[in-house]
């Protein structure tokens, strides 16, 4: 089993920047790659980025915006998100999966709770 929490959500206006995290507890979390969803209201949950070892995934709506990293002696993921746009406003999950750079959320395993992102214009 994998535990994972995320936190550092918050408002922000447009333009602005906001870094969530993601701590993971349980097993080995270096084993695991990991993903970041979001999920508006009414909206199904949209990927955003993943993680793996040394490689890293991210949808093309966040590209040159965001970034993900991770800290494994820290146990803990990251996403910078920088630009941000009213339409980045969501509950961001992120997820723990064996599955490699996943885009679709039913293939990762844990998830977090989620950190509610909401950007002003």
């Amino acid at each position: 089993q994998v535990q994972l929490v995320e936190s550092g959500g918050g408002l922000v206006q447009a333009g602005g920047s906001l870094r969530i995290s993601c701590a993971a507890s349980g097993r080995t979390f270096s084993h695991y790659a990991m993903g970041w969803f979001r999920q508006a209201p009414g909206k199904e949950r949209d990927f955003v980025a993943a993680i793996g070892r040394d490689s890293t995934n991210l949808a093309d709506s966040v590209k040159g915006r965001f970034t993900i990293s991770r800290d494994n002696s820290k146990n803990t993921g990251y996403l910078e998100m920088n630009g941000l746009k009213p339409e980045d406003t969501a509950v961001y999950y992120c997820a723990a999966g064996v599955r490699g750079l996943a885009v679709r959320a039913g293939l990762y395993d844990y998830w977090g709770q989620g950190t509610q992102v909401t950007v002003s214009s």
